[in-house]
């Protein structure tokens, strides 16, 4: 393939979920563009990174930047560049005793920037997501699926122009905003402007394996594999690397 190398920058850490089953997967899925070039970190403390990367993908969950970086990868961004951000990218919890998950507004920039904070979800059953932009590039053929997933309730920035979406009114039990009772469109993936540059924001990708919701438990009774298991979710993944090195 002709063309210059692209560096990217994978972001790919946190809490509660099987970090070491998206790594894998999605390492193998940037391994497949010969131009991209990989360097991997599980948070944002060297942001520096960012001033030779032309693309950035980050798989996290209650990971943040601190207020300078959150303001350097806004900037990055805004300057032209393209971030694709997945699942628990836009997650930071706090579990209350007696009250259950909190999700403390705590870090706006980065949120904004993103287009949305994750708040809560409903107990993981499957759910319909439907093509809101049936005819964009990044989800043109894609078929309606059903995904075995956390569904987000999240906290919106807009202006975004959603792709895929799902609906969903109803309690979220365990988190201390728990009432959903408005049914509306709750956006699966969306493209966030931010200046020059987008975010591409794809909420799905839940995993969970035997021993990640240590110390809360010592050990979970199922291994929970989300949307992996489905072969349009790989499709997803491999336009949204194609989109973010601008290989579309």
């Amino acid at each position: 393939m002709a063309g210059k190398r692209l560096s990217a920058w994978f972001v790919c850490g946190g809490k509660y979920h099987d970090i070491d089953y998206a790594r894998v997967e999605l390492l193998t899925l940037l391994g497949e563009q010969e131009r991209i070039r990989t360097r991997m970190t599980e948070d944002y403390r060297d942001v520096s990174i960012l001033d030779k990367t032309d693309l950035l993908i980050t798989y996290t969950v209650d990971v943040l930047p601190d207020e300078a970086g959150a303001s350097r990868i806004r900037d990055w961004v805004a300057s032209g560049k393209r971030w694709l951000a997945l699942h628990g990218t836009n997650s930071t919890l706090k579990y209350i005793k007696g009250k259950g998950w909190d999700a403390p507004r705590s870090a706006p920039l980065f949120m904004e920037t993103l287009g949305s904070q994750f708040v809560a979800h409903p107990p993981i059953q499957p759910y319909r997501v439907e093509l809101t932009k049936p005819e964009h590039p990044l989800v043109r053929g894609i078929e309606p699926f059903d995904a075995d997933d956390e569904l987000y309730l999240s906290e919106l920035h807009p202006p975004f122009e959603t792709l895929l979406h799902t609906r969903y009114s109803g309690e979220a039990k365990g988190f201390i905003e728990s009432d959903w009772a408005t049914d509306e469109p709750r956006p699966v993936m969306y493209i966030k402007p931010v200046g020059a540059g987008e975010v591409l924001y794809l909420t799905l990708g839940h995993a969970r394996g035997k021993y990640d919701m240590q110390p809360l438990m010592e050990e979970y009774p199922q291994i929970e594999r989300g949307s992996w298991k489905e072969p349009a979710f790989y499709e997803l993944l491999r336009r949204g690397i194609r989109w973010a090195a601008r290989l579309e």
